[in-house]
């Protein structure tokens, strides 16, 4: 379960109105046992204002802009008549383990102060936004292409938007209308959603309304006053325990498992040390070939007497990104990728 209950609600027809907005963090513990994929009750949600309910009958992807020669508009149903792709990314908010900065580094940043909750894996189908750039004429020189939600605008800001460039745009983005088989429910984005590989959670803008393709470089407030100089999510690594577990030993060693995952590839190693950060040993990888998303792994541990212990796990990924034992403070609490130290206790069993 997650730390909070989302809103999960159905659309009513004819009506576009806004429920409560909240951030939910998943809880760890609630992964283990868990598939590859994160079930959608599990999944964390990030909503900048509320959540809009949205008439699909009604709704239009609308693209538009200098560097399109035909814009145009299309309705949910031609979304889903059009060959689909499935992929299984990562969202992840920029700031997930914004809360180790003060925990474990002593040098907090403001903002929601997430635990490693702030991700989620999910197989969303969709089609891939290169083909409805295609479909409506892109030019040449298109450079930027501005995606925006439909959600209530944010303070004097206006609508959650953020520009992607169009080599990413026309490389692996989807317009995503399912998840983990199923329509988007409305905390995630019903009608459709943008997924970006790779890429800052902020980027993969809900509830999908308009799309803006540029020549020239465009800015909005979700890339210079907010989340400024954040792209690729950097590699990261996270126990499938509760914070404070509780293990028991019986004599036979413990199996304890994990996920890692990076922004940049897949994940080619990782390592657990049980004695803050002396030695260290490899874990066993499962999944490593699905490179947009997270890989899972497992280690045996076999402590020799009960009291209490700091489980730490890094990652490597295919570009050779270790996570480092500590990191320099960001400003915004983002990008927090330092080992972990995750604290337990060993009883007898």
């Amino acid at each position: 379960m997650r730390n909070a209950t989302a809103s999960i609600l159905k659309p009513l027809p004819g009506h576009l109105f806004r429920v409560r907005g909240e951030n939910a963090e998943m809880r760890w513990e609630a992964m283990s046992g868990q598939g590859y994929h994160t079930p959608i009750d599990r999944f964390f949600v990030r909503n900048h204002t509320g959540t809009p309910l949205i008439d699909a009958a009604t709704w239009r992807l609308r693209l538009h802009g200098p560097g399109l020669r035909c814009p145009r508009a299309f309705g949910y149903e031609e979304l889903r008549a059009m060959p689909s792709r499935t992929y299984d990314v990562a969202i992840e908010c920029a700031g997930n383990g914004r809360r180790f900065y003060g925990r474990q580094q002593h040098d907090p940043a403001p903002g929601t102060q997430w635990g490693l909750g702030a991700i989620g894996v999910a197989r969303w189908r969709g089609v891939p936004l290169k083909h409805l750039l295609k479909e409506a004429g892109v030019r040449p020189e298109a450079v930027d292409v501005l995606p925006s939600g439909l959600d209530e605008p944010f303070e004097d800001y206006g609508h959650v938007r953020r520009p992607l460039p169009i080599a990413k745009a026309m490389d692996d983005v989807l317009v995503a209308y399912e998840m983990n088989g199923e329509p988007l429910p409305p905390d995630h984005g019903f009608p459709a959603r943008l997924v970006v590989p790779g890429w800052v959670g902020i980027a993969s803008i809900k509830w999908l309304g308009d799309i803006e393709v540029s020549t020239s470089t465009l800015l909005s407030p979700w890339n210079t006053v907010f989340y400024p100089d954040v792209t690729v999510q950097p590699v990261k690594s996270a126990f499938e325990l509760p914070w404070n577990a509780r293990l028991a030993i019986s004599g036979v060693p413990l199996v304890l498992h994990g996920r890692s995952w990076s922004g940049q590839g897949r994940i080619t190693r990782v390592e657990v040390s049980f004695d803050g950060g002396d030695t260290w040993r490899a874990a066993a990888l499962h999944g490593s070939h699905l490179v947009s998303a997270w890989s899972q792994w497992h280690v045996t541990w076999a402590p020799r007497r009960p009291g209490r212990y700091v489980l730490m796990a890094r990652a490597t990924d295919e570009t050779g990104a270790t996570q480092p034992l500590a990191i320099p403070r960001h400003p915004f609490g983002y990008h927090f990728n330092a080992v972990v130290q995750h604290p337990v206790e060993v009883v007898l069993g």
